[in-house]
């Protein structure tokens, strides 16, 4: 199997369009125009030796291929191997939609030793390596594995004026908030975090569902 030409073979005009203006920071022109299901489908069904071959490439041209190759990592079950692709990938992330989400059965099984990788990830000179970062304490911390140290690494973590890093952010307390409340009120409370990601965190949970009316009015009080 070719990759890239299945990818082609299963390109839609309108997705092409609709991805390009969620993405705005990638040129329209490195974007096929493939649905998310679609993509993951294609992910289960590539045989091992294309997957290896495919996994071992450096990087990618288009978003959709490079979506593939995360959902190629993410389906690895053995955890270092899963860890070894991964570390290989990170510098191909270019934009939200393939940073955002990953999900690997094999973490939640070793989350004593990728914590050790998160930090080191919450501190690359790289946008999308921090915003990843970022988004695995989120995905993976803030349950049974919580620690109130890990908020402390979220907010020590530079945005730099990026945008990106500023929704995750505040993504990341906004749900902090709602999992971890008597801990994560106390970071704006104190005004830890930098003044975008404050207030988008205060935004964020304002406008969620999982957070109570009280809540929602007392961090109205507290946007800077």
């Amino acid at each position: 199997m070719n990759i890239k030409e299945k990818l082609f073979e299963l390109k839609d005009e309108s997705i092409q369009s609709f991805s390009a203006s969620l993405t705005p920071n990638i040129e329209s022109s490195r974007i096929i125009g493939v649905r998310v299901p679609l993509l993951r489908a294609l992910a289960k069904d590539v045989d091992e030796k294309t997957a290896k071959v495919f996994l071992e490439e450096k990087d990618h041209h288009y978003m959709e291929e490079k979506m593939v190759h995360r959902y190629l990592i993410e389906n690895i079950k053995d955890y270092n191997t899963m860890i070894l692709y991964l570390e290989k990938f990170l510098p191909m992330i270019d934009c939200w939609t393939v940073c955002d989400g990953f999900k690997s059965k094999a973490i939640k099984k070793h989350l004593d030793e990728f914590i050790v990788l998160v930090k080191k990830w919450l501190k690359s000179r790289r946008v999308y390596t921090r915003r990843f970062a970022l988004g695995m304490l989120m995905a993976y911390y803030l349950d049974d594995a919580f620690k109130e140290e890990y908020l402390e690494l979220a907010a020590r973590v530079p945005t730099d004026g990026e945008y990106y890093l500023i929704m995750m952010k505040g993504w990341y307390f906004a749900t902090a908030l709602a999992k971890q409340w008597d801990s994560s009120i106390k970071i704006i409370e104190n005004r830890v975090l930098d003044v975008e990601s404050h207030n988008k965190a205060i935004r964020k949970s304002i406008e969620s569902f999982r957070i109570s009316d009280e809540h929602k009015d007392y961090l109205r009080t507290l946007k800077r």
